[in-house]
């Protein structure tokens, strides 16, 4: 086990690490937002912090295949920490007010994300029972999904437009819910053999 925690393994443990980090200071933010006096260095520590954890995760990819670090560890942790982060972002944004009230990500948005991480769960627990090979296959409109909601995140967490976080959710959400469609497809067809 130790033979595979390799240098991309401990980038990838790093961006793990970092998340509690970004959600003390978006909590933090948020709270001297709601007592009216916004400290903005809060704000961007906490941007900056999650910015530099969502680079990371390129970066251990690419560490691993340039330096043949790639292992059976951080196949398995790497999904995690990408998850670990976008989860934790959705939810901490859909329960703080971002720099002005009613400035966060909806709850509906972050409902569907959960729903289609728990979907995507279980299906996979599923195949294992029926003692299915379960080879996760990234389908084109998950990699979407994750684009606009990682964009839906950076609306609110930027604040570079008055206009609301619920239309880049909007969007986010079609793409969540459509790849939740893809993937249950997938799962039956390799239930059906």
């Amino acid at each position: 086990m130790y033979r595979d925690v390799t240098f991309a393994s401990k980038i990838t443990i790093a961006r793990i690490c970092l998340v509690p980090v970004y959600v003390v200071l978006a909590f933090c933010y948020g709270f001297t937002v709601k007592n009216g006096a916004p400290v903005e260095s809060l704000r961007w520590w906490a941007l900056g912090v999650f910015v530099f954890a969502a680079s990371t995760d390129g970066v251990d990819g690419w560490v691993a295949r340039k330096f043949n670090q790639c292992s059976a560890f951080g196949a398995y942790i790497d999904p995690i920490a990408d998850k670990a982060l976008l989860l934790t972002g959705v939810i901490t944004l859909s329960l703080i007010d971002w720099g002005a009230p009613g400035w966060r990500l909806p709850l509906w948005f972050a409902a569907i994300v959960i729903l289609r991480d728990c979907i995507i769960l279980g299906g996979i627990k599923i195949l294992y029972c029926h003692h299915r090979q379960v080879k996760i296959v990234p389908h084109w409109t998950g990699k979407i999904c994750t684009i606009t909601q990682m964009f839906a995140l950076g609306w609110v967490m930027l604040r570079f437009t008055k206009i609301s976080p619920v239309y880049p959710c909007s969007v986010a959400g079609i793409f969540t819910v459509w790849s939740s469609i893809a993937y249950i497809q997938q799962g039956r067809r390799i239930l059906k053999g």
